[in-house]
This record gives C-alpha cells, sequence and structure tokens, in this order.
C-alpha cells in the first residue's frame, strides 16, 4: 500500500498544506521550513496505531501537547486536521483507503484533546463506502470515547485492520552515529522505536542467524565498492555478551585492520543502517538527511541503491519519503520529477509546491530535479555571518 495523497490543516509549521507522493518522494526546502514536521505527520499516526503504548493522547503528550502542535498561524475552526489517502497502486483506478482525522482540544477541565472529526472510507474505483462516522451516537452517550481514536481501539477497528497496520508499520530512522559508538558509556533511555539508532546493534543482534549473516554479507559488498580498502563485515558479540560490528580493511598483515563500531566512520555507520533498514521490511520507510557524513560520490548513488531496493521481489511494494538538502543527491535525471516537492516558508506558514508543468518538461527533457527545482529552494537573498 502507498501513501497517495495528504492534507493537513493547523500542522505545526503549516497553516494548510497538501500533496501528491510518488513510489519515492523527496522533500527538499530551506532550514526552518518544517521537513522534519512534515515527516512527523506520518510518524503521528504511526504513534497513534501502534498496538502497545500508543493512542491520541500519549503521540500528543509526546510532541509536547497540542499547544505546540498546533500551527501558530492557525484560525478558526481550531482543529488540527489530518486526511490522508492510502491506495494499493498509484496508477490505474484506486482501490485503498481514506482516513480523516479532526482534534481540537477540550476547552474545559483537563482540557484534553478530543476528537471532532474521524472519518474511514473505503475507496473501489470511483465509488466510495463510508464504513465509520465519527462523533457518532456511542460518543454522544459518552464523551469520554472522543479521548481514543478507532484506529487505536481493537474492538473497533475490525472492518479496517489493515489500514491500522499501514500506520503502525511505517518505519522512521534518523541514526546519530554517536549514540551508537558511545552508547555503553552515555548510558540512559532508548526512545521509544529508537528513531536515532541508539539500539541498533540490538536490533541486529536480535535478527536470526542466518537472516542477520546473509544481510551483513550484501553489506558487506554493497561497502567494498563504496569506501576504499573495505574488506569485511562480521557480527560479533564481546565477554560480556554485548553485540558488536567488526570490520576489517584491507592490511600487509593479515589479522591486522579489524576494527569495531566506535572507530567506524560516521559516514559508514549511517551507511550499514541504511542498508540494514532497507533489507529489514516492506513498510513505508521514513528517512531524515540520509546524506549526512557520506562522501559526495556515495550521495549521488544513493537514489539508484533505492530504486533498486525497492523494486526487489520482496519490497516492489515499499514506499520511501526522504527528506534532504543534498544537491548531489537530486543531481540524478533518472528520479521520477513528480515525488519532488519543496516546500516554502511564508508570512502565513509554510506552503508545499509540486513541480509544475513547466518543471517536469525540462526534467523530461534531461535535466535532473537539482537543475530544475533545487535552486528555488535556497534562501532567497544573501546570508551575511560575521564573528563577534
Amino acid at each position: 500500500m502507498f501513501i497517495r495523497s495528504l492534507r493537513v490543516k493547523n500542522w505545526r509549521n503549516f497553516r494548510e498544506a497538501s500533496a501528491q507522493f510518488r513510489e519515492i518522494t523527496y522533500i527538499i526546502g530551506a532550514n526552518a521550513t518544517g521537513k522534519s514536521n512534515f515527516l512527523d505527520v506520518f510518524r503521528f499516526l504511526r504513534d497513534v496505531a501502534k498496538p502497545q503504548g500508543g493512542g491520541l493522547q500519549k503521540a500528543i503528550l509526546d510532541r509536547g501537547g497540542l499547544a505546540k502542535l498546533r500551527c501558530l498561524h492557525a484560525r478558526r475552526p481550531p482543529f488540527v486536521e489530518i486526511d490522508i489517502r492510502i491506495l494499493e497502486n498509484l496508477d490505474g483506478l484506486p482501490q485503498g483507503w481514506q482516513y480523516e482525522l479532526f482534534f481540537k482540544s477540550e476547552g474545559a477541565g483537563a482540557n484534553r484533546p478530543v476528537i471532532a472529526v474521524e472519518r474511514v472510507t473505503r475507496i473501489k474505483g470511483k465509488e466510495k463506502e463510508l464504513i465509520l462516522q465519527r462523533p457518532d451516537k456511542e460518543d454522544e452517550a459518552d464523551p469520554e470515547r472522543l479521548t481514543q481514536t478507532a484506529i487505536e481501539q481493537i474492538q473497533s477497528n475490525a472492518k479496517f485492520r489493515e489500514l491500522t497496520d499501514f500506520f503502525s508499520g511505517i518505519t522512521y530512522l534518523h541514526l546519530v552515529p554517536q549514540l551508537l559508538k558511545y552508547g555503553e558509556f552515555i548510558g540512559g533511555r532508548h526512545l521509544e522505536s529508537d528513531p536515532f539508532g541508539q539500539a541498533f546493534l540490538a536490533r541486529v543482534a536480535s535478527s536470526k542467524d542466518k537472516v542477520r549473516d546473509s544481510r551483513l554479507k550484501r553489506i558487506q559488498k554493497a561497502l567494498g565498492d563504496a569506501i576504499p580498502q573495505f574488506a569485511e563485515l562480521r557480527f560479533a558479540r564481546d565477554e560480556s555478551g554485548h553485540p558488536h560490528l567488526e570490520a576489517k580493511y584491507t592490511h600487509y598483515r593479515p589479522n591486522a585492520g579489524w576494527q569495531r563500531e566506535d572507530q567506524f566512520s560516521d559516514g559508514t555507520l549511517r551507511l550499514i543502517a541504511l542498508f540494514w533498514l532497507l533489507m529489514e521490511g516492506d513498510t513505508m520507510l521514513l528517512l531524515e538527511e540520509p546524506e549526512l557524513s557520506l562522501d559526495e560520490a556515495i550521495v549521488r548513488q544513493l537514489p539508484r541503491l533505492l530504486e533498486k531496493v525497492r523494486r526487489s521481489s520482496k519490497r516492489r511494494q515499499r514506499q520511501i519519503i526522504i527528506s534532504t538538502h543534498s544537491q548531489a543527491m537530486l543531481d540524478n535525471s533518472g528520479i521520477d520529477g513528480r515525488g519532488v516537492l519543496r516546500l516554502e516558508r511564508t508570512n502565513e506558514g509554510t506552503v508545499v509546491h509540486e513541480p509544475s508543468e513547466i518543471d517536469l518538461e525540462a526534467m523530461r527533457a534531461g535535466l535532473s530535479p537539482a537543475d530544475v527545482i533545487m535552486s528555488k529552494s535556497h534562501p532567497k537573498g544573501a546570508i551575511q555571518m560575521e564573528l563577534l
């Protein structure tokens, strides 16, 4: 299943915005335009729908409460609105779901977030079947029910469990190498869903031996093509049983050249995590600035790699959404120009620009998205910085 379209209103940076998505979609924009906040819509729905420890109240609380979630440019009605369509295929007759969720402050007493509208619609070609419409009579009889969505309740989502499973399966990783390298020294708790990769080694360790070895061999081959003198990658445990990754580099001494993950470069760790994540599942994948710490020549190859992995037999239904600042990544004429969204900050909040027909025509003529769209995302006017 694929996310086909999204419309949000009063969400973080966005007073009102809408966008269409492709199998691989790139989100670009200057700093502080809201790329992370745009991706967070999908993470929010995942947090609401996940079967354990999820729900609307916690998803909002984890983001600092409704006051921080609601756009500063918001006007009445004071709802935060999410309207999303999930289809089986992005081309041809639409088959899938539409999910709409509007929520607001209760406005009295505990001042909790409550549902203003929740609607689930089944899409079958040109026909639409309304599956859920809230508030309903049960909500009127018991207003406490409006503090929870139907997608987070097993007894309520049986008719659209497929939609709930899709949301709860969304994967996000923005690996911070230092958290992985020095995790034993930093200590502290891991955030839910491990968005920054602090528990990445435990994730590798928990996989079955044959699966882990197969993935590491494939990663080893890919790294050998990208990193000079890289020879071997293996999984190991130390004397205390803690998991580690070890890499061997070619060396004149046969048994020398081995390093553990705390000696890896940041770029090597990020590549390993990216490759692993691409092979780990077939759910929707969110990648935030995957180009960080990587050589420009490697970054140029990422679109080809992502498309190759996505088109593999087990993952052809996988959708990937990427936020990026990288000119090198978008300097690839093979990227589907329809899948490049540009964010622009205005006095009324951030707006989302889809490629114009002129943009698409230029890319069909052979220009890359970097040539056609990237320059539009740079801040207007000169930026001067002085050291005092």
